[in-house]
């Protein structure tokens, strides 16, 4: 099962603050919750549900839906970046990993339906992806 961006984040979070509490990491080094802050962690968090329900409905699903549910959770992530500007090359690919490995437990076959339409396996996004 494909594990969300914000799960690793957060750990990231977790991880620099038992480190600042050790005195193991020194403060200006810290920057962890600057790069994800809880607004960003939590829209993203919200944007990634509705797309995970709407995934779960997609296995034997014609292309045009899975485009749909695509090009939803793409604009929605869109919006979410444009509030919070957090979606640098890290957060894009883990984004972009996270929904094309979210397809394929659900039954796309993503390469197939990339390549049915003319686009690389990694270029699913890429239509409406602004981050």
């Amino acid at each position: 099962m494909a594990e969300r961006p914000t799960t690793s984040w957060r750990e990231g979070i977790a991880r620099e603050a038992e480190q600042l509490a050790a005195g193991t990491l020194d403060p200006g080094c810290a920057c962890m919750a600057d790069l994800y802050p809880e607004g960003l962690l939590t829209a993203t968090d919200a944007v990634l549900d509705s797309f995970d329900g709407e995934v779960a409905g997609l296995e034997g699903a014609e292309d045009a839906q899975v485009f749909a549910v695509v090009e939803r959770v793409v604009l929605a992530l869109n919006a979410v970046d444009d509030v919070h500007g957090g979606y640098e090359t890290d957060e894009r690919e883990a984004l972009c990993a996270y929904i094309d490995e979210a397809l394929g437990d659900h039954g796309v076959d993503v390469a197939a339906l990339a390549a049915r339409h003319g686009l690389g396996r990694y270029e699913l996004t890429d239509k409406w992806r602004d981050w």
